[in-house]
């Protein structure tokens, strides 16, 4: 028997489509169903996570997990990534280079936040570049009229944030730690400060007043804390 959305510990947000947050950093990861197809946004943080999220994945979707979607390049959003072989991974522009060139980075500092050594090495080593780069936007059919609308919407939170939309009665849209609810947005050296309040803008322009803001971590949100987290980082960081 299937079990279902709750059974799993997901939360349903509207019919095929829902997320989980996950242990250990509260990191959010969304998944769109389609009739033959399946769509995760992020991957979690260590390969036994990203299994465990495939296989559930699967099993709520009666099939394979087709589609991924990576919303920026932190180790808690993509060392999951190895356990989705396979699978159409997508990601911003830019990712493919951070994978090549700054996995050491990354594994460092999944380290210093708390992921075992040797989680945190095999995770790094398994990383292979996204196999689809998305620039500007790009339109996912998922099958039996569904869409998702992976939009390059940074940089903000990093240099490499990538927005995901399903456009439905009510629009949801994951995005990634370009929204936090449950701690102020985390600003590391790898963020954009200046381009971030421009970041949720593009956000909002593309949701809409009524749609589900899904953060990267903590509870979904709607437009009006969206826009309130947009003009505080505008304060914080000295921009319009």
């Amino acid at each position: 028997m299937t079990l279902t959305w709750e059974e799993l510990g997901w939360e349903r947000l509207a019919a095929g489509i829902g997320r989980c947050r996950l242990p250990g950093w509260d990191c959010t990861v969304g998944l769109v169903l389609g009739e033959d197809t399946a769509l995760m946004v992020d991957a979690g943080s260590s390969l036994a996570e990203g299994a465990r999220l495939r296989a559930q994945a699967q099993e709520l979707a009666g099939g394979r997990v087709t589609h991924l979607a990576l919303t920026h390049p932190h180790f808690d959003h993509v060392f999951g990534t190895p356990a989705f072989a396979g699978v159409q991974v997508y990601a911003a522009v830019g990712v493919d280079a951070v994978f090549a060139h700054e996995r050491e980075e990354l594994r460092l500092d999944a380290i210093r936040n708390g992921l075992p050594a040797a989680e945190a090495d095999e995770a790094a080593d398994a990383l292979v570049p996204p196999g689809h780069q998305v620039s500007g936007e790009w339109t996912l059919d998922l099958d039996d009229g569904r869409q998702a609308l992976l939009a390059n919407v940074g940089p903000g939170h990093t240099a490499n944030d990538l927005a995901v939309l399903i456009p439905g009665e009510r629009e949801v849209v994951f995005c990634g730690d370009l929204v936090e609810e449950s701690g102020e947005p985390q600003a590391g050296p790898d963020a954009v400060p200046s381009r971030w309040p421009d970041a949720l803008d593009r956000l909002l322009s593309l949701g809409g007043e009524d749609a589900l803001y899904v953060p990267g971590h903590g509870a979904v949100v709607n437009a009006a804390f969206v826009r309130r987290q947009r003009d505080a980082l505008a304060a914080r960081f000295g921009v319009s």
